[in-house]
């Protein structure tokens, strides 16, 4: 054989170079998409967190305030005031971000904890809901988990900075456009020259699922590598965040026995990596991640009727609150290092 074809064994041997190369290629690329993190050992939950109080949190805005949505501002302004009050008792310093869309108000609330810093963490969720559904999960969760970190942060405040928000007009039809809540206020940060840290944006945190096969993958291929009950939290990064990703997943790793899992990709190839409100401070030159239940990809009732308040899981819910006031404590310590 080597007579006839003396180039065969040159070939086998390129064959099997490129075979290696993409080989290696795929690895490094699914270690660049799933952030994996090692040798961490899960953690056991403090209890600082409420269960009790994150559901009523959540039915406050989802059966109270119901509908709050874009057309119903006066609606938005009376969610905008409880939380507003709530900030106010944390001990934080609350401020007001107003502006005007077609002809009305709507505000963002903001409260800062911590001394005054050149840098800052922000953490963010956004109140408003889709059209007239309840939006238990969809976003009063994540409002909700916003509250109770304040007040976590209000009883020993961080070493740096550390600024919540609680946006409005997140959802259509004003979704991607710079009316949202947080282009406003992704744009004043930036204006201002204030150096963001990390952003860390809530969105749907109190929907969990036992059962296999529950939980939906952005691509198929990942299935391997993912668990296919919808039974973690998830950390979400744009390509250049998979530092910040490692870190909080690492972070929250340790605070709770809960999975975590974290996930990075571009934005336009991967369609729901940047459906929140984190793609503003993207847009404006911020690092950002976004901590999710994973909305639709697990939770049918997505823009439904049926996101009601009794379909989440608030132990589970409490369980990421905590760990996610761990992740801001030891960011406000690297700062200060």
């Amino acid at each position: 054989m080597n007579r006839s074809f003396p180039w065969a064994g040159t070939v086998m041997i390129w064959i099997m170079r490129f075979a290696l190369v993409v080989l290696v290629a795929i690895a490094v690329l699914l270690i660049v998409v799933i952030q994996p993190v090692f040798f961490v050992e899960p953690g056991e939950s403090e209890g600082v967190v409420s269960a009790r109080r994150l559901e009523e949190h959540v039915r406050k805005l989802a059966i109270d305030f119901l509908p709050r949505d874009a057309a119903h501002p006066d609606q938005l302004d009376r969610v905008a005031g409880y939380i507003e009050d709530h900030f106010r008792s944390m001990g934080g310093r609350v401020s007001i971000q107003p502006y005007e869309v077609d002809g009305c108000s709507y505000r963002n609330v903001t409260v800062r904890f911590g001394r005054e810093t050149s840098d800052r963490i922000v953490v963010g969720a956004h109140y408003d809901a889709a059209g007239e559904w309840p939006g238990a999960d969809d976003n009063a969760s994540g409002v909700a988990g916003l509250l109770e970190l304040g007040r976590i942060l209000g009883g020993s405040p961080p070493e740096m900075t550390v600024e919540l928000v609680a946006y409005t007009l997140e959802e259509p039809p004003h979704f991607r456009s710079d009316r949202m809540g947080s282009a406003v206020h992704a744009r004043q940060l930036r204006s201002r020259g204030v150096d963001v840290r990390l952003m860390i944006c809530l969105e749907m945190i109190g929907y969990f699922s036992d059962e296999t096969e529950s939980q939906i993958l952005p691509l198929s291929l990942l299935a391997p590598f993912y668990p296919s009950a919808g039974n973690f939290i998830a950390v979400i990064g744009n390509m250049g965040g998979g530092g910040d990703v490692r870190r909080v997943k690492r972070t929250m790793m340790r605070a709770t026995a809960l999975p975590v899992h974290s996930f990075c990709a571009p934005p336009k190839l991967v369609y729901g990596i940047d459906l929140s409100d984190h793609l503003n401070y993207w847009r404006e030159g911020f690092p950002a991640v976004m901590i999710t239940d994973t909305a639709f990809f697990r939770n049918r009732a997505y823009h439904t009727k049926d996101d009601t308040p009794a379909r989440l899981d608030y132990e589970r819910m409490a369980f990421v609150v905590e760990a996610l006031a761990v992740v801001v404590r030891e960011l406000a310590l690297e700062e200060r290092s």
